[in-house]
């Protein structure tokens, strides 16, 4: 009887749990800000097509930063905090040191947000969302209904940084893993990463592929040694993909070519059950698209905070 009582218990707390789950993600919704603030989406529309305009390369580096966030504990704008007595910044993580950017746009989305809903009912954690599907669509990719009510973080985790953003010196079998620990399968790795097919990468994070690996074209190795020398030159920049402002499907030919430009890439396409995922995408954008959408609201849906939660930065940089 006590057995049979303690099994009812174990029940109960796992239904509740379960519930708990479902609740904090059905909590988000597209028309989050309708009545709120009907003009908080398109004036973040407003101000990313004005950076994007000023700097192709910045829809990119917008993207980057919603994904490096949904990383790190959710996504809740932890990676917008600065360092300050109690918080070792996400900014100067592996992943992020030197290579992240795009703050400075996230400010001003904010500031002109908060002027234009006449108070800060916008998270900082729902901009980054919101501009990198605006960065997407305006370097030609698809749209999607982004998820909104997510508040932001207290706190930040360098730690948690350098152990959860994905590398890009990972094989195979650990980028599936660390997605696999996010809720995220192989459709969505394959998917996402595809979101290489805009931006630059340093010399540091590809020296060693195109010095020392050998599933890689030579002449396009050969090429890139210009670029990034056996030492020195760390920041040089080559395109993830021939074209790094437009969303396209040539990333997936790339790999098919043996043309990935960092490891983690051309794992995708090395002999592995990812193989079949890459040739799809090459020949079919549209399959490209929608599951690149899916995923990202998938994504997008880690573990955010909502309701009483965290709370709404007045500064995406600090703490209230």
């Amino acid at each position: 009887m006590a057995s049979s009582s303690r099994c009812m218990f174990h029940l109960s707390v796992l239904l509740l749990l379960a519930l708990a789950s479902v609740a904090t993600t059905s909590s988000l919704s597209p028309h989050y800000y309708d009545k709120v603030c009907p003009e908080a989406l398109p004036t973040i529309k407003r101000v990313v097509k004005a950076a994007v305009a000023r700097e192709c390369r910045m829809g990119a580096s917008i993207l980057r930063l919603h994904f490096h966030d949904c990383f790190v504990n959710g996504c809740d704008a932890s990676i917008l905090l600065d360092s300050n007595p109690t918080i070792d910044s996400e900014k100067n993580s592996r992943a992020n040191a030197n290579s992240a950017r795009g703050f400075e746009v996230i400010d001003q989305i904010k500031s002109e947000v908060d002027r234009i809903c006449g108070r800060p009912v916008v998270s900082c954690a729902d901009i980054l969302a919101v501009a990198a599907r605006d960065s997407v669509v305006l370097l030609g990719g698809p749209t999607w209904k982004v998820h909104l009510g997510r508040r932001d973080s207290t706190t930040a985790s360098r730690t948690t940084a350098d152990a959860d953003i994905p590398s890009p010196f990972m094989d195979l079998p650990a980028q599936i893993e660390n997605f696999r620990r996010k809720g995220l399968d192989e459709r969505d790795l394959v998917a996402l990463s595809g979101g290489h097919t805009l931006g630059f990468a340093q010399c540091r994070v590809f020296r060693n592929r195109v010095h020392n690996e050998n599933n890689i074209d030579p002449e396009f190795a050969s090429k890139l040694r210009q670029t990034c020398p056996v030492s020195g030159s760390d920041s040089n920049l080559s395109p993830l993909s021939p074209k790094p402002a437009s969303f396209d499907v040539d990333y997936f030919k790339d790999l098919m070519e043996r043309q990935g430009l960092l490891h983690s890439d051309q794992a995708l396409f090395n002999g592995g059950s990812t193989d079949g995922l890459v040739r799809t995408y090459s020949s079919n954008p549209r399959a490209f698209w929608a599951d690149f959408a899916r995923s990202m609201v998938k994504m997008g849906n880690i573990t955010p905070l909502t309701g009483n939660e965290g709370q709404i930065r007045l500064d995406c940089k600090r703490v209230n």
